[in-house]
């Protein structure tokens, strides 16, 4: 049986390429789609939805709010829904999502990286893998899973001195 799974990609550290004229590492290009085409997904059908690509840091209530808005009315019609998410405000978009949906039948993930998909050491590729495992098979709320661990909102939060999520 073939699950319908939504990815809505917002930017963040995970699809972040460097730009060789600025000598930065930028949101400028979108790197998703060639992660997910080294992976084999079977069993899946993706809807891909690129929201915004932006740094989280840069990131308003607005656009908080547009991604749990998002991502509620996707779980509407998807069996799972994926954000790709930056780290810094991962934590208060997963938040937003809960408090907007707070009786969500399907998983909605959050997940991202430490580091860019581009970097030799990137986190990126496995816990985009993670999330396409938990959000198949997961019960409803909202998560975020990174780093081999699996969270459910609320309470989540950035450990930097750790550099992962945490649930205190």
């Amino acid at each position: 049986m073939t699950k319908r799974i939504a990815i809505i990609s917002t930017g963040g550290t995970i699809e972040k390429t460097y730009d060789e004229m600025a000598g930065v590492l930028a949101n400028k290009t979108n790197v998703l789609d060639v992660m997910l085409a080294s992976l084999q997904l079977h069993g899946v059908e993706i809807v891909r939805v690129p929201l915004m690509n932006k740094d989280s840091l840069e990131m308003t209530d607005s656009d908080h709010t547009l991604i749990a808005r998002t991502a509620g009315s996707m779980s509407e019609t998807h069996d799972g829904v994926i954000v790709v998410h930056g780290t810094d405000r991962l934590a208060k978009s997963g938040e937003r999502t809960l408090e907007l949906n707070p009786n969500v039948k399907t998983p909605i993930i959050f997940t991202g990286a430490m580091r860019p998909y581009e970097m030799r050491h990137t986190d990126s590729l496995q816990n985009l893998t993670e999330a396409l495992l938990g959000v198949q098979i997961l019960g409803g709320g909202v998560y975020a899973i990174m780093h081999n661990r699996v969270l459910s909102f609320p309470g989540v939060r950035k450990d930097l001195q750790a550099g992962t999520f945490v649930k205190p």
